[in-house]
Formats: structure tokens, C-alpha cells, sequence
């Protein structure tokens, strides 16, 4: 069956909002890394790490392997068990740094877990319904360009 004759999943309003606005953060990045090599700077890399490009890090993981950003084929790949650890990572920097954290670093950090949460559940339910009306694809292989990491231990990877 050819990638035009395969059903498209439909993903409710507030998935496309959020993944649209992280791929306008993207798009966002790339024109500061260009602007920085113009200045000499090391593109691609902040001035400082700090609280906020960690938790910017975890996040973007959790939504790349809950398909949020398609790979060269146009697809979402979703490795759910991949996703969960990153938010699950996030909860336990959101309880080790309880009471230590600015009012700003907490909303940001309790504003990203909990909307990450809401996520996972909406794309394993649409992932629940692919695999149910057939529309599902496992890969048994890593994507193209992906690291192999043995036996699939992140669970099946997904595309849709």
C-alpha cells in the first residue's frame, strides 16, 4: 500500500497547536543559530546551560518520540516507553528540586510536566485506536539515520 492510499490519523486541535508551536520554536532556533555564526559564536549551543535548556531538552525528547516532529519520510514515529522515561525524568527533577527552585523555574517546569502528561495520554489513545482500526505500522528495524540499540529496548517503535 502506498504512503497515499494509507488512512491519515487525525490528532485533535490542541496536539497540532503545541506541535506547531514547538516546530516555530525550531524554526526560531535555527534563525538564532545563523544569527550566532554571523557573530562568531558557536552556532546551535547556548551562552550558558542553565535550569531551562535542561528541562527544554527533556521536553523536546518527549515530544519527538511522541511523534510530534515527522521524520525525512513526512511520518511520526512514536516510541511511547522512550517518551515516558523523559517525562518520568522530568518528575524526578520537578521532586528533587522541590523548594529550591524560583516561582518562574516551578511554572515552567510544572506547566511542561503536566502539559507532556496530557500529551502521552492523547497519543496513546491515538495510538490505541490506530493499532485497533489498522492504520498502525510497528517498525522492526531503527528508522533511518537512528542509532541500533539491540532488541528493541524502548518497546516497538511506532509510525503513523
Amino acid at each position: 500500500m502506498s504512503d497515499k492510499e494509507q488512512p491519515k490519523i487525525i490528532i485533535d486541535d490542541d496536539w497540532k497547536s503545541s506541535a506547531q508551536a514547538e516546530k516555530e520554536k525550531l524554526v526560531q532556533a535555527e534563525h538564532d543559530a545563523a544569527q550566532a555564526a554571523a557573530e562568531g559564536k558557536t552556532p546551535g549551543l547556548p551562552e550558558q546551560i542553565g535550569f531551562k535548556e535542561v528541562i527544554s531538552m527533556l521536553a523536546t525528547q518527549a515530544l519527538m518520540y511522541m511523534g510530534a516532529f515527522p521524520d525525512e519520510s513526512g511520518r511520526a514515529m512514536v516510541s511511547l516507553d522512550v517518551a515516558k522515561m523523559n517525562i518520568d525524568m522530568l518528575g524526578v527533577i520537578q521532586e528533587k528540586t522541590k523548594g529550591n527552585l524560583s516561582e518562574e523555574e516551578k511554572k515552567m517546569l510544572d506547566g511542561t510536566i503536566t502539559e507532556l502528561r496530557y500529551q502521552f495520554v492523547e497519543v496513546t489513545k491515538a495510538v490505541s485506536k490506530a493499532a485497533a482500526d489498522g492504520t498502525l505500522e510497528q517498525m522492526q528495524q531503527p528508522a533511518p539515520g537512528a542509532p541500533d540499540l539491540g532488541a528493541n529496548p524502548g518497546g516497538p517503535s511506532l509510525k503513523f
